[in-house]
């Protein structure tokens, strides 16, 4: 099955006059959840439905769980997860500390894998 893109316009006003050009954008057809994801794998594998249910659900505690001890989780067929924070200079190392930390993310990096699957996809203009 190929991915569905469409061409959206986008305004360059920094050039001399401003410029219209179209860039491809994805269009996504709906979305898999938990139930399906568990449904899908459970079709796949001698493993009941539920089971894979709980299996997802404690993947993800445990996800959760490595990542606020400061550990970065990589999961060899799926990728690397790991936290970055957003926060706000000091003038000095000693003048650092939590109250400059405004926020933290997580960052997922494909795996190899992962990303030749993504290399291999297809893809269908919509119009």
């Amino acid at each position: 099955m190929a991915v569905s893109f469409k061409m959206v316009p986008k305004k360059n006003n920094l050039a001399t006059p401003p410029e219209t050009k179209y860039y491809p954008c994805a269009v996504h057809n709906g979305e898999v959840n938990l139930d399906r994801l568990a449904s899908i794998v459970a079709s796949q594998s001698t493993v009941s439905r539920a089971d894979c249910y709980g299996v997802i659900i404690a993947l993800t505690q445990a996800i959760g769980d490595a990542l606020s001890e400061g550990r970065i989780v990589k999961i060899e067929e799926l990728g690397t997860f790991q936290i970055t924070l957003q926060g706000l200079p000091a003038d000095t190392p000693d003048d650092l500390g939590k109250s400059n930390i405004k926020g933290a993310n997580v960052i997922y990096k494909p795996s190899r894998k992962m990303k030749q699957a993504v290399r291999q996809l297809t893809y269908k203009r919509i119009r």
